[in-house]
């Protein structure tokens, strides 16, 4: 599975010959933010998830997407505040990016981020997918022995991050 989020400004038309199949599945511009506002029935009413990235963009395309189906979503920039905001917001599940730029002094990431929530009784148990622009094969086997539930490349593909997050919650559709 890839996740994936393309901004606007960087997609690129696609060829003729593409399928719906193929296309950026996640891809935040103004059609994007319509179609959130009009999305199918909600699969998560009241459900708390906290979405962590460094880039704002990012941030407010799932925030849209997901509060479209239904959750209540927090959202912060910076992987060092996810303890608190988690335990704060009441989180049920976390949507996590791997690498912040802000920490390139240090050691603290998506991973460390997964393993330091593992320290506190109330946060080990929420689940927890790990996202990055990286590739899949040297990440996802990382991702899962921190900890997380599942890995997902940037652009994040919607219909299977959602179901990821059924699954993980023990929605049933």
């Amino acid at each position: 599975m890839q996740i994936a989020l393309k901004l606007a400004a960087e997609a690129k038309p696609a060829p003729a010959q593409r399928t719906l199949k193929e296309q950026p599945p996640f891809v935040v511009d103004a059609l994007s933010s319509a179609l959130a506002n009009h999305a199918p029935a909600a699969i998560g009413p009241s459900r708390r998830l906290l979405i962590v990235d460094d880039n704002p963009v990012v941030l407010k395309a799932f925030a849209l997407r997901l509060r479209a189906s239904g959750f209540t979503v927090t959202t912060i920039l910076d992987a060092a505040a996810v303890a608190s905001a988690a335990e704060e917001s009441a989180t049920e599940l976390i949507i996590l990016d791997v690498n912040f730029p802000g920490h390139e002094n240090s050691d603290w990431n998506g991973y460390t981020s997964v393993k330091w929530l593992q320290r506190f009784p109330k946060l080990a148990g929420i689940p927890v997918i790990l996202i990055s622009g990286e590739d899949v094969k040297q990440n996802q086997a990382k991702a899962l022995a921190a900890g997380a539930v599942a890995f997902f490349q940037k652009p994040v593909p919607y219909p299977e991050l959602l179901a990821t997050i059924a699954l993980a919650l023990g929605i049933k559709k």
